[in-house]
């Protein structure tokens, strides 16, 4: 079957198991994964189901496992601070403010941190939302520097969400959201909504200035594709490009055309996602989180009734970690199974 009429039909059959979840928004639900396919089996056992580990968040963002540590940091934009999560011990506070201090609410909405990962040497970068900057943080020393806050001599939007190149390049997205009034603040400098990514020379590249709002990012194991979530109401999607061997973009086409699903009335939008070391996608999208195949064949959705934001895998690959809104939800994976 061509792309586009595969990817029109899975997009019809997924707006249909996202309607549950739609009738559901706005009422407790049970949180749930939903099996959308028998492959979805060699990664999570039968009878597997989310669990909440975490709560009293204001917009639960960035998850990320430190695997030094055995712990999970993840981020809370609106309210300045990045978590700490131990098994057995909760969540605690682990850097307040996590992003810009001092900012005033009628010119930033997000003044923290966003989007984490890790560096080769396992130092913590942050799409630093309020100080409009990709920060490096040293775990030990907590010392922080900003490796970028400008394209062409512009200061950027809100970064929102990064992933890391084995060569240490970082890609990220550059939306709008943490500004109050988006596209219409007046601390925009940028004219677009870029996909950037960021050379450990220093070198910044735009490599897609065309999209209203990027948003999450990643690379494929291969790092011959980056995807990227849009996650514009009007047309919500998420995109795929090819990459040259300089890990330039060659061409670009929509992976999945989430707008079907959306106008359910499904809670969300394509946000953030995780690739798997086999291919594997987990990405956001109205009605929850999206186990799906490279060629965007639905294997599962966690469903809780409100949006899923983003999410990580930790413990060995034996977790899928997501931030839903106000909660975090712990998914077992399989044992041996690796993310």
């Amino acid at each position: 079957m061509p792309l586009f009429d595969r990817r029109t039909v899975l997009a019809g059959s997924l707006a249909l198991f996202s309607m549950g979840a739609a009738r559901a928004a706005g009422t407790p639900t049970e949180l749930r994964l939903r099996r959308l396919s028998p492959a979805l089996d060699k990664m999570v056992a039968p009878g597997a189901q989310p669990q909440v580990i975490a709560t009293g968040i204001k917009w639960a963002e960035g998850p990320l496992w430190v695997p030094a540590g055995g712990f999970l940091l993840f981020s809370d934009p609106p309210a300045n601070r990045v978590r700490r999560w131990r098994p057995g011990h909760g969540a605690t506070i682990f850097l307040e403010p996590s992003g810009a201090a001092g900012t005033d609410p009628k010119l930033v909405r997000e003044p923290g941190a966003n989007g984490l990962a890790l560096d080769r040497h396992g130092r913590l970068l942050i799409a630093d939302s309020g100080g409009r900057s990709i920060d490096r943080f040293d775990l030990g020393s907590r010392r922080r520097v900003a490796l970028a806050d400008r394209y062409a001599g512009k200061r950027f939007n809100s970064p929102n969400d990064l992933h890391v190149a084995r060569d240490g390049s970082i890609y990220f997205t550059d939306p709008p959201y943490g500004l109050a009034g988006g596209d219409s603040s007046s601390l925009k400098e940028q004219p677009v909504n870029g996909v950037y990514r960021w050379r450990p020379d220093g070198e910044v590249a735009l490599l897609d200035g065309s999209l209203t709002r990027p948003n999450g990012i990643a690379l494929s194991p291969d790092e011959r594709r980056l995807y990227v979530s849009v996650s514009d109401e009007a047309a919500p999607r998420i995109m795929v490009y090819d990459l040259d061997a300089r890990g330039h973009p060659r061409g670009s086409r929509v992976l999945l055309d989430a707008k079907a699903m959306a106008g359910t009335g499904a809670p969300g939008l394509p946000d953030g996602m995780k690739v798997a070391r086999d291919g594997t996608l987990v990405c956001s999208v109205p009605g929850g989180m999206m186990f799906m195949t490279p060629e965007a064949e639905p294997l599962g959705l966690v469903e809780t009734g409100g949006p899923i934001a983003n999410c990580a895998f930790g413990e060995r690959g034996r977790a899928l970690f997501m931030t839903a809104n106000d909660r975090v939800l712990h998914l077992p994976l399989r044992a041996g199974w690796q993310g």
